[in-house]
């Protein structure tokens, strides 16, 4: 019976499984307070003229397309494989002796590099794109870790602010990632899947505004603009200049 169990809850993607995952452990808890953006159409008071300073990129650590992560040829966690995902080069990211990876499963992992032990595994992804069988969850955007929080996206449309001692959500944004974002101590400025830029609030989520942009590319950051691709834009404001 115990058999049968895991294999339903493999079969469907981990979907029947909302409280507890079979194959990584945690308890699992809804990822949205809402459903609809909270979008204030508000400016941005006190924006830095740089972003904040992240945790590390040279990371040793190296992840696969069947989200195992490893550390040269010695593998320090296993984590369940998909069958649907897009290809992508997304690579774990160091804080200390932590290791945080993205996973197709649209789970966010830290795991302590030395011993190997799982700290904590966190959902991104909005529970109704579980539904068919045929989600794709990928976390691709790389992570981001600053001393007030961990930050994810993924394609299953959130966007997330995570304890990183705790790995409980502070905030989550219905808002799909699939490229590089950026991260200031007042708002965070993130190209979404359907074509908007997004300034959102690091304190609770809300944004600030939205403003449609041509191209799907990271934005770019620096004094108090965000430029994506040939666009630029006030970033207090959400103007185009």
């Amino acid at each position: 019976m115990r058999k049968f169990a895991l294999f339903a809850c493999s079969v469907f993607a981990l979907a029947a499984c909302a409280k507890h995952d079979p194959i990584l452990p945690g308890v699992r808890t809804a990822v949205f307070d809402a459903a609809e953006i909270n979008v204030l159409n508000t400016e941005i008071p006190n924006l830095p003229d740089a972003p904040v300073h992240a945790a590390s990129d040279d990371c040793p650590y190296t992840q696969d397309s069947s989200n195992v992560i490893w550390h040269g040829d010695k593998k320090i966690f296993s984590g369940f494989p998909t069958n649907n995902s897009v290809k992508n080069t997304a690579r774990p990211v160091c804080d200390g002796k932590f290791v945080y990876a993205g996973l197709t499963t649209g789970e966010l992992v830290k795991i302590n590099g030395t011993t190997r032990q799982i700290q904590w595994i966190a959902d991104i992804y909005r529970a109704s794109n579980m539904t068919g069988g045929a989600s794709v969850l990928d976390i691709v955007a790389p992570i981001v870790v600053t001393k007030n929080g961990v930050y994810a996206g993924g394609i299953g449309d959130a966007f997330c602010r995570i304890n990183p001692a705790s790995g409980a959500k502070k905030w989550c944004a219905n808002i799909g990632v699939a490229v590089p974002f950026v991260i200031t101590d007042a708002a965070a400025f993130v190209v979404a899947t359907d074509g908007n830029l997004y300034a959102v609030r690091t304190d609770d989520g809300a944004v600030y505004w939205r403003a449609s942009v041509d191209t799907q590319s990271a934005p770019k950051y620096t004094n108090k603009r965000v430029s994506v691709g040939r666009q630029t834009f006030d970033a207090a404001t959400g103007r185009q200049l």
